[in-house]
């Protein structure tokens, strides 16, 4: 299915300094939120116990506080809407270590002069968990990248590898950047996402760089950016479509889904845009700025042919008794 019906290549690598400048600026502006504010971990990372908790009528979120600061286990604790008025999350950041006490009875016991209420779920992660599940979430996210390089350089050329994991690089600091701006709270469902637009934006990429080395062998041209706009515009169709059927399901997640799953809709809905504004904007043109050359790609293929052929001329000269 065609969207995009254009008779010449549309010319987006005239434009490539500029998005790669913005790109850059995006980048340091993530990196330097990320820095500075740092993230808002869940307890999922920095432990502590999250208690859901239901009203019948609207939840006095004041009354609520000043009852918790007035006990001495649940003083400090945050109080916060979670999607209705009559519903709040009650994050504390310790756990108790008296196994015999039930949190849920001790919040019932504190909270009942603040109304009728249910107790929706709690949930509890030592730190030491904490920084383990943070530990191993950071250790997937290399391996993936790593495994994404090795992959690609093995499919592709070197230089295609190192601008495709560059290309990742630039979308999971910008998606860490809105997260930190946005004070959304990273939790083994943002890892979640982060490693999901790991694999959608590599597959958007792969699939460009595959009609950029299919362009090569199939024409004479020896212009890198000329190559890199016709492959562009031939997969720009599948791009949009692509990117538009997961733009649309993910909105609707984060519209309908609930609270539990915004922080992960939304982390997709920034990744979809930036992961594909990436595959067309940097990572084909990185391959060029690191280096890639037309002339020297031709020359291993032509190798590589050579050697082929000579391989089926040793092994039908053994079939046939001459060798």
């Amino acid at each position: 299915m065609e969207i995009f019906k254009l008779k010449e290549p549309f010319g987006f690598m005239r434009h490539a300094k500029r998005f790669g400048l913005l790109s850059l600026v995006l980048v340091l502006g993530s990196w330097f939120l990320i820095f500075t504010k740092g993230f808002n971990y869940g307890i999922d990372f920095a432990g502590g116990t999250l208690i859901q908790v239901k009203y019948e009528q609207k939840a006095p979120i004041d009354e609520i506080r000043r009852v918790l600061d007035a006990t001495k286990t649940f003083q400090g604790a945050q109080v916060t809407n979670f999607g209705g008025d009559d519903e709040v999350v009650i994050k504390i950041k310790k756990v108790s270590s008296d196994v015999t006490n039930d949190t849920s009875d001790e919040i019932k016991n504190v909270l009942h002069t603040t109304g009728k209420f249910d107790i929706r779920r709690v949930d509890m992660v030592g730190a030491k968990v904490g920084n383990e599940l943070r530990e191993k979430g950071m250790m997937a996210l290399v391996l993936a990248v790593i495994g994404i390089l090795i992959y690609v350089s093995y499919q592709f050329e070197w230089r295609f590898a190192v601008a495709s994991v560059l290309a990742l690089v630039h979308d999971v600091s910008i998606a860490l950047g809105a997260i930190v701006l946005l004070s959304i709270e990273v939790n083994l469902d943002i890892l979640a996402a982060i490693l999901t637009l790991l694999g959608y934006s590599i597959n958007d990429t792969i699939i460009v760089f595959d009609r950029i080395r299919d362009s090569i062998r199939r024409t004479k041209q020896t212009n890198l950016f000329v190559l890199i706009d016709e492959s562009i515009t031939m997969t720009l169709s599948r791009t949009t479509l692509t990117s538009l059927t997961v733009f649309i399901v993910v909105l609707f997640l984060y519209l309908f889904g609930g609270e539990i799953i915004n922080g992960f809709s939304l982390t997709l809905l920034i990744g979809v845009i930036v992961g594909t504004y990436s595959s067309i904007f940097i990572a084909s043109p990185l391959s060029q700025w690191l280096g890639f050359s037309i002339e020297k790609f031709r020359a291993k293929e032509a190798e590589k042919l050579k050697r082929e052929k000579e391989k089926e001329r040793m092994r039908a000269m053994y079939e046939q008794g001459t060798l």
